[in-house]
């Protein structure tokens, strides 16, 4: 750590062949290899102004219903029934289509069903991108029960929490994780745990790289607890005649807990109706830029986890309703892996990443081979897209990042920009339709555009409230139906929405306000700066003072050239007092840097 002066301030059965399939499959790894709005004048801004929509592409409607659907069930039932066989998923080199996962995630809701588990019970799937999860998902669903995802890198003590808190009945589990439950199996009373492997769908390379996983690399922690394999539950549903439920737009789809940065995890309740409308709204407003063959599916990598809710509706549910085939990557980690994976398919359409994710492939070499000739959309949600990342994707693949905003409390998707942007623009676009979008003060006024506010979000997207946590929801939501999101960020005239930072990260230093994704984006454009975070640190005068970490992009950089940078480019209370260079940045499973960690880091 550097402390720096007082400043003044203003398929091969082979194990060798299958070391490659392997590594994408190390689950314990992090991502350590990933490494504007103008201010207009302030106007008197209403809760009826809407200046974005004036910015909207052609053909792209204001307002969205739900149309013929019932709930998102209805939404797989008409795929099946108009691309039985097409591809929806590849996984491994191998292929599900429609009419298998329709097949598959019928006898998986029989399984649920033949339980005798009331309608509404929790199930609980703790699993990367397998195809597993997909037909576990979508069973769950059909039996007219709620989805719980569960982050496959919980620790028990998180799991425990989870499973506690939702109440969940079942368990659907990779044994990569199963360790995790043992530890505290005998702490629940589950009604079923079904325990997966990574090949148990892949017939007899599956089994191959079962051995080698379990035998050869040695990566499945020991573990011993009742359970059912997953084969075993399909082949039970298959003798239980599925009964078809009753299920309504107001019926719970899933339990999305939070990311748990501030605090305990809370449980968003999600109904099929949130996750539905957020469905059509980011369909309609991609629609405009999906030129492609209708008789030729819409390819989606699935690189973030399918467990996380910008993956789940941007990729899979989205993907299902475009009757698309979804690339499904287990490990996004093994950045070599990923690569591997994209030479082979420069048929890819839609990209939804993060800023790590995207920053971890162009600064390898290999990823130079890859062509992206039929790359239509770049998604970048999750975190702050950095402007150098952006602009050095943007030359890489000839497709700008489409910069997004969403929670998990609004099913995701908020705000996007158009697809038909010609390069990065560091705003996160324009609301949805069907959304609207205000920023108020603390006090619960709403504040004339170019200002800066908490950013509050009212549309069909935005949950019915946290689990079981009745206080919690009502100190979310204002009294005509905004969700306060904790985000602070500015609408400019025109409509166009810039995020500050999030609310609890701010720093105050000496009464000013410093917001990380300001200060991390100027470190980031530094030729030395690989990668950076920062966060508040307390002091004794000034209250708190910006500590800056940084992972070298050259082995010579120095926190001397970082303070001379930083008084270029920064305002005096804005620039680090705390210099640390480190190997790598925590970050949570879908890549986003975690302050939280630094924050216990530097305590």
């Amino acid at each position: 750590m550097v402390f720096i002066p007082t400043i003044r301030y203003p398929c091969s059965l082979c194990p060798r062949e299958l070391n490659p399939i392997i590594r994408q499959l190390d689950f314990s790894a992090n991502f350590d290899q990933f490494s504007k709005v103008p201010n207009s004048a302030p106007s008197q801004m209403k809760l009826s102004s809407k200046p974005w929509l004036d910015k909207y592409p052609a053909g792209v409607p204001h307002n969205i219903d739900t149309g013929h659907y019932n709930s998102l069930v209805d939404v797989f039932e008409e795929a099946f029934e108009k691309f039985p066989n097409r591809n929806v998923c590849e996984y491994m080199d191998q292929f599900l289509s429609y009419q298998e996962l329709n097949s598959e995630s019928r006898k998986f809701a029989g399984y649920l069903q033949n339980l005798n588990l009331e309608r509404g019970s929790r199930v609980a799937i703790m699993m990367p991108n397998v195809v597993q999860y997909m037909i576990a998902m979508l069973g769950t669903l059909r039996a007219g029960m709620v989805v719980v995802n569960v982050n496959p890198l919980y620790t028990n003590r998180e799991l425990e929490h989870q499973l506690i808190d939702s109440q969940a009945s079942v368990l659907v589990i990779l044994e990569n994780f199963a360790h995790v439950f043992q530890s505290i199996a005998k702490e629940l009373s589950l009604k079923s745990v079904i325990v997966t492997s990574v090949g148990e769908m892949l017939g007899l390379k599956g089994i191959a790289i079962d051995f080698v996983l379990r035998n050869v690399k040695k990566a499945i922690p020991n573990w011993s607890f009742e359970h059912t394999s997953f084969k075993s539950a399909l082949r039970i549903g298959h003798k239980h005649a599925y009964i078809r439920p009753e299920i309504g737009l107001t019926d719970i789809a899933y339990l999305q807990y939070t990311g748990g940065t501030t605090g305990v995890s809370k449980g968003v309740v999600l109904l099929h109706k949130n996750v539905l409308s957020n469905v059509i709204q980011t369909e309609a407003w991609l629609e405009p830029a999906l030129v492609n063959d209708p008789q030729q599916p819409l390819v989606f990598v699935c690189a973030l986890p399918l467990t996380h809710i910008l993956a789940l509706t941007g990729c899979a549910l989205l993907g299902i309703r475009k009757g698309g085939m979804l690339i499904l990557v287990p490990n996004a980690r093994d950045i070599d892996a990923f690569i591997k994976m994209l030479l082979k398919h420069p048929n890819i359409n839609i990209f939804p990443g993060v800023n790590t994710l995207f920053h971890a492939l162009i600064h390898r070499p290999e990823f130079a081979k890859v062509t992206f000739d039929n790359l239509m959309v770049t998604i970048g949600g999750g975190m702050a897209v950095q402007k150098k990342t952006a602009d050095l994707w943007h030359a890489k693949t000839g497709t700008p990042i489409i910069e997004g905003y969403g929670l998990s409390e609004t099913s995701p998707v908020v705000c996007v920009n158009t697809p038909f942007i010609q390069s990065f623009t560091g705003s996160i676009g324009l609301p949805l339709p069907s959304t609207e979008v205000v920023v108020m003060s603390d006090e619960g006024e709403v504040l004339p555009f170019g200002e800066t506010g908490e950013i509050c979000i009212r549309g069909p997207q935005v949950m019915a409230g946290y689990w079981n946590k009745p206080h919690d929801t009502a100190e979310s939501m204002t009294a005509d139906g905004f969700f306060k999101s904790g985000d602070i960020g500015i609408i400019s005239e025109d409509g166009f929405i810039k995020i500050v930072d999030r609310k609890k990260d701010m720093i105050v230093v000496a009464g000013f306000k410093v917001f990380p994704n300001d200060v991390e984006d100027t470190l980031s454009l530094h030729p030395g700066v690989l990668e950076c975070a920062v966060i508040g640190i307390p002091h004794r005068k000034l209250g708190e003072v910006v500590k800056a970490f940084i992972v070298k992009g050259v082995d010579d950089l120095t926190a001397e050239q970082i303070v001379r940078y930083c008084r270029t480019h920064l305002a005096s209370y804005k620039q680090p007092r705390r210099i640390e260079f480190v190997d790598s940045l925590p970050k949570t499973n879908v890549g986003k840097i975690s302050r939280k960690d630094l924050r216990q880091k530097a305590a």
